[in-house]
């Protein structure tokens, strides 16, 4: 099993691969590289996608380093691929992010700011540790083996996903949000799996599985 991380010059790279290797150790055969050139995507049986910062300017990294064409062909490949954090925010069609912003459109929906209104006392951005929530569609999915219905992860982020038709976990801040989103062979997690101790690393051994 090969796997590529993805080098766009936006986000922990290195704290990604350490929870992945950690994660994958018991399974034969993998390797975790870290890859900037696009060419070569397709040698690989997935990729992960991270990332932190703007939305916009994620987006011009990947179209400059001719990474969102070979991610767009990584995808129709049927191969697996998963973005974390901002990485999932980019899967998504649109952002509001300092502005309007295509993303790659690999799931339908839009990433919007929390909305303060709602919020009450609750601080913007929404950090820390928060309980997640399986939908019916994330209680089939094989991302789960070996997690409870309920589960903990943690979250460093101003904007979300709330209508998303692939929501796998939910998660409550003043109001219902995507979590992990998943779609045939794309799935998105909005918390950092690679800060979330037992339960990101079951997540990342399971991508890793699948």
């Amino acid at each position: 099993m090969n796997i590529a991380i993805l080098n766009y010059k936006i986000g922990n790279l290195a704290s990604v691969q350490n929870a992945l290797a950690y994660a994958s150790k018991e399974l034969k055969h993998t390797t975790i590289t870290i890859e900037s050139n696009p060419y070569n995507l397709m040698r690989y049986d997935k990729i992960i996608l991270p990332g932190v910062g703007a939305f916009g300017d994620a987006m011009e990294h990947l179209r400059i380093s001719g990474m969102q064409e070979a991610i767009m062909e990584f995808a129709k490949s049927g191969k697996y691929m998963l973005g974390i954090c901002l990485g999932m925010q980019l899967l998504f069609e649109q952002s509001s992010e300092f502005g309007e912003h295509r993303g790659l459109g690999l799931l339908r929906g839009i990433i919007e700011p929390f909305d303060r209104a709602k919020l009450g006392a609750l601080k913007v951005p929404h950090v820390g540790w928060n309980k997640c929530f399986l939908t019916e569609e994330g209680k089939k999915n094989t991302l789960f083996l070996g997690l409870e219905e309920e589960f903990y992860l943690y979250f460093v982020h101003s904007f979300c996903n709330r209508d998303s038709q692939n929501v796998l976990a939910q998660c409550e801040y003043g109001y219902t949000f995507s979590a992990i989103v998943g779609r045939d062979n794309i799935f998105g997690i909005q918390p950092h799996p690679e800060k979330s101790h037992k339960v990101g690393l079951q997540l990342l051994k399971n991508f890793v599985s699948l």
